[in-house]
């Protein structure tokens, strides 16, 4: 059975974490049977005794990839679910939207910038002396991420659609998310990237919980 023993995590997100978690019951049924595919591929890794390397991938890099792979490697966390390593990319490389940025923070992770410019880098933590998230924009096969026997997540459609074979992916897993970009500049624009923040941990967080580890 999935762990009931959770580890603690920064002061400022246990909050939203509590909360999404409460809101179990409001996801989908077919976003369930989505998420069901990561559950199964995390599990499988674990019981072949394996790291579990997880990459989501967007378009951009920008907005929707940083945010799942963020969530994942905090819930991974969260609900003690061992060795996995989480990534993201895209099929060209921007930069992490300090819209997403702005968001995460008011989500209640720490994030600071450490190196400037177009595409700058930022630290993400999630709890108290475990090792930062690493964020900043790239295209999937970067170096920087693992390029073997991992699954490939598809954050948006486009990139789904556009990358009908992900080398070196073992697993592909369709979970696609409007993008909160189309309301950058409206009155909409915090309401709209918070929801997707929400929205986005709310169901991996749901996967993570699901993983029998």
């Amino acid at each position: 059975m999935p762990t009931t023993n959770k580890a603690p995590l920064l002061a400022s997100l246990t909050p939203t974490v509590e909360k999404l978690a409460s809101e179990f019951d409001s996801i989908p049924a077919e976003r369930k049977d989505l998420l069901q595919q990561l559950v199964q591929f995390v599990e499988k890794k674990i019981k072949a005794g394996q790291p579990v390397h997880l990459n989501f991938i967007c378009t951009h890099n920008s907005r929707r990839s940083h945010l799942s792979q963020i969530w994942a490697q905090a819930a991974a966390h969260y609900y003690k679910v061992p060795n996995v390593f989480c990534y993201s990319g895209g099929t060209e490389a921007t930069a992490f939207n300090p819209r997403a940025v702005k968001a995460m923070q008011e989500a209640g992770f720490a994030i600071a910038i450490t190196k400037e410019g177009e595409n700058p880098m930022y630290e993400v933590r999630f709890a108290e002396g475990i090792e930062p998230v690493i964020a900043f924009s790239k295209k999937y096969d970067d170096p920087f991420n693992h390029n073997k026997d991992f699954a490939a997540i598809m954050t948006c459609s486009h990139a789904d659609e556009n990358c009908p074979l992900v080398l070196g992916a073992s697993g592909r897993v369709a979970l696609t998310y409007n993008d909160p970009k189309e309301f950058d500049g409206t009155p909409l624009e915090a309401a709209k990237y918070s929801e997707r923040v929400h929205e986005i941990g709310r169901e991996i967080l749901f996967a993570f919980s699901q993983v029998n580890a």
